[in-house]
């Protein structure tokens, strides 16, 4: 066992009681995971305080605990004031931080002794792309001969190993856990999505990150349990810049300049609109029966051809923060060369099933921008008629719905509602909000379907596909579930394309 107070090491607090010098085997957040030997971090939530928990953490043997509240404070709780008594059996060690969940992050990385240390971090932010950009850099290093670990949205990957997360950038405690796991198996590079929610909650506090990517920002994630409005959403995704060595930057993006001015670290740029260290030039765009994707060329830093398995402009930016990554690590141009040839993402511009008659796909595309994003580069590719089939969550921002049936009736030829995870609302009430905006931004009953039931309406979409069309199924893309009165059961779109496209033939 360790020290508490060498897990304390860089954190600045107070000792309220007891003393730091014992024996501790681990960190919890979780009062139902308390035992002997742990520290309890005690966190105030917009719904739960778990400072009130220590009585009860306390008889789970639980001795250690580290609060943000005050003396004065803890002492207003009566099964707290007893238990801070001198002499009411086992003496406590009460450790006061300014802020628990910073503690929680540098407490847990000493616990599993700093794996973050251990290898090349790369972290990438950005409100659209991270996940794409992410499995970019872990197939490039992977087919350059490198052991490589993921986080994200899609879970976690260590040495083959899938394990589900709840969140794209899960708590500090688990990050730390998982880093420890790659250490273990070998890894000698770390790659992982960092969210706004990821850097405001303080789950990446205490890393360093030898490169740090901001892909691109849009408004998204603001509300009542999310972000306030545009301006902290932003700062929070500025983050990255603070604790990165070297950075990369799209230039593109509309706040890049900004940005730029701001970064504490070495910066790198790429862009494909303005003049950039690396630049993308010459895009062509190829959709056959055996391949979708792009061709382009580069100058700068790297000058050359590459051929990229992903549709559009969007992921010829999101190939060329991977390139400027693959740059600064020195990889070997002709194994990034072949990498970028042959990558696949998991629901991200998934071409599931490919002919010369018609093409389906499965995109995780949730809200208006990327939604419009998506089908401007779909029709890039001048499908005969562009498809989409799409629901939206519940008990998610109405803005959310709304603005996706807007953007089905700008940008879709045919369009088909029908559920997405509705949770604790009805599906046709969401389908009515998203036919309603549909109709108001001018979009046509007669190439609008209704089917409430997702896999009624992926058949639907198959059996009624005509010579070339372009099917974009997406809202879930990598998602291996459905979310109903809360309830989930398995439901993935690529199966259930696939299953179409057999009983079609």
């Amino acid at each position: 066992m360790d020290k508490l107070k060498d897990w304390l090491k860089g954190l600045e607090y107070q000792v309220l009681a007891g003393d730091p010098d014992m024996e501790v085997s681990d960190v919890v957040y979780d009062s139902r995971k308390a035992e002997p030997h742990t520290v309890f971090v005690c966190m105030a939530g917009s719904r739960i305080d778990s400072h009130d928990f220590i009585p009860e953490v306390y008889q789970k043997g639980c001795r250690a605990f580290v609060v943000e509240k005050d003396r004065e404070s803890l002492l207003q709780d009566q099964a707290l004031r007893d238990l801070l008594q001198e002499g009411a059996g086992e003496a406590l060690t009460v450790i006061r931080v300014e802020n628990a969940r910073h503690a929680l992050a540098l407490l847990s990385a000493a616990r599993f002794s700093h794996p973050e240390k251990k290898m090349t971090v790369i972290g990438l932010t950005g409100t659209k792309g991270k996940t794409t950009t992410a499995f970019l850099l872990k197939s490039i290093l992977e087919h350059c001969g490198k052991r490589v670990g993921l986080i994200g949205t899609n879970g976690c990957e260590i040495a083959g190993v899938h394990y589900e997360t709840r969140n794209t950038t899960p708590e500090s405690y688990e990050i730390s856990q998982r880093f420890a796991a790659m250490v273990e198996a070998g890894c000698e590079y770390a790659v992982m999505e960092c969210s706004s929610q990821g850097f405001k909650m303080h789950r990446t506090d205490g890393i360093r990150f030898d490169i740090g990517m901001f892909l691109n920002i849009s408004p998204d994630h603001i509300g009542p349990l999310e972000h306030a409005d545009f301006e902290e959403y932003l700062s929070c995704k500025k983050q990255i810049f603070r604790q990165s060595e070297k950075g990369i930057l799209n230039l593109d993006d509309h706040r890049a300049e900004e940005i730029l001015k701001e970064a504490p670290c070495s910066m790198y740029t790429y862009g494909i609109q303005k003049p950039a260290q690396l630049q993308a030039e010459g895009i062509r765009y190829i959709a056959d029966g055996s391949f979708v994707g792009v061709e382009f060329d580069t100058k700068g830093l790297l000058s050359g051809t590459w051929r990229l398995s992903l549709p559009g402009e969007f992921n010829v930016s999101n190939a060329l923060a991977a390139l400027m990554t693959s740059s600064l690590l020195q990889l070997p141009e002709e194994k990034v060369r072949e990498a970028l040839s042959r990558i696949h993402v998991d629901g991200r511009m998934e071409i599931v099933w490919k002919t010369d008659r018609f093409q389906v796909l499965v995109d995780y595309a949730h809200n208006e921008v990327s939604m419009e994003s998506l089908l401007a580069t779909l029709r890039s590719y001048r499908p005969k008629r562009l498809v989409v089939l799409f629901g939206c969550g519940g008990n998610r921002s109405k803005d959310r719905r709304t603005g996706m049936g807007a953007a089905a009736a700008r940008a879709a030829d045919y369009t088909i509602l029908t559920a997405d995870n509705s949770r604790f609302e009805r599906t046709e009430d969401i389908i009515r909000d998203i036919r309603e905006a549909y109709l108001a931004a001018g979009g046509s009953v007669t190439k609008l379907t209704e089917i409430p039931d997702r896999r009624e309406a992926i058949r639907y979409a198959v059996s009624h596909a005509e010579p070339g069309d372009m099917i974009a199924v997406i809202g879930k893309g990598h998602e291996t579930y459905q979310e109903a009165m809360g309830v989930r059961t398995h439901f993935s779109d690529r199966e259930e394309i696939l299953r179409a496209v057999e009983e079609e033939q």
